[in-house]
């Protein structure tokens, strides 16, 4: 994962390279603009980083990459549908993941920055809600041959919607979160987990939880649910761990910089990797 920048290796040659050394998949996260009154703390601690205000459109940079590359899997890590026109971003979900093969993986969040939210006229006390709603008209524009949808944020009248995605049904859609009412979200309207921020000192807890998403899938009727990890630890604690768990994948962070900088922590990945 990195934050695609104006100042940071481009989004092509990233993916090019990314995808010579093996690598599965290039994940793009999203910010329309910051708000400088700055009143939602960074999740991270401290000063909010240079990159969040410096961040291309990510289907924009996704489809550089895409152009860039033949098998990589490329992904939003996570795009922000509470902060979108519901109908465009289906079509631009539809249109990259044709126009990159079936390569297109759909993280989607209800993201932190309040003020943000608030500037795309989104309350943030219902956008969990909407989000829901979000996601679930889009799957009908999707795979509907005419397709609708009434909801309490989202109304879409008969309609026709191409292209339709190339993935059957549609490209995958990864809830992104570690809050107590995610896996309620995954199982209403995802098809995977994208949980974020597990190492060796949480990791068990983590597990409980997996598992117990796993058992409630089941019960359901459903399938087992892929689970991705965002931000993963590189100690081999960390790695054994996410084995035991059975996630899809692990997802690490290279920085926002220029491209020695990027291509030297990518071999440093994939030697990782191969150990």
């Amino acid at each position: 994962m990195m934050f695609p920048t104006d100042y940071a290796i481009d989004p092509a040659t990233l993916a090019k390279e990314v995808e010579d050394r093996g690598f599965d998949s290039l994940w793009f996260p999203e910010h329309s603009h910051i708000p400088t009154s700055r009143q939602s703390p960074y999740p991270g601690g401290g000063d909010l980083p240079r990159m969040y205000i410096h961040t291309y459109d990510p289907f924009v940079a996704l489809t550089a990459a895409a152009a860039a590359t033949s098998t990589l899997k490329i992904a939003t890590g996570i795009c922000l549908v509470i902060q979108r026109d519901t109908i465009h971003t289906a079509k631009e979900v539809a249109s990259l993941d044709r126009l990159s093969g079936g390569r297109f993986l759909f993280g989607v969040g209800g993201g932190w920055n309040r003020e943000e939210m608030a500037d795309h006229g989104t309350d943030p006390k219902t956008r969990m809600r909407l989000m829901a709603e979000q996601v679930k008209a889009m799957k009908e524009l999707w795979t509907q041959e005419e397709a609708e949808f009434h909801g309490e944020f989202v109304d879409i009248e008969r309609s026709w919607a191409w292209p339709k995605p190339l993935q059957e049904p549609h490209p995958p859609v990864y809830v992104g979160g570690m809050g107590p009412g995610v896996e309620d979200r995954v199982l209403d309207f995802g098809d995977a987990w994208l949980p974020q921020r597990v190492g060796p000192d949480n990791i068990d807890e983590f597990e409980q939880r997996a598992n117990a998403l796993q058992q409630r899938a089941a019960d359901a009727g459903r399938g087992p649910i892929p689970m991705s990890l965002f931000g993963a630890e590189t100690s081999s604690e960390a790695i054994e761990g996410y084995r035991r768990i059975g996630l899809e994948r692990a997802i690490y962070g290279v920085s926002s910089a220029d491209r020695d900088t990027v291509l030297k922590e990518l071999d440093e990945l994939a030697t990782l990797v191969d150990q």
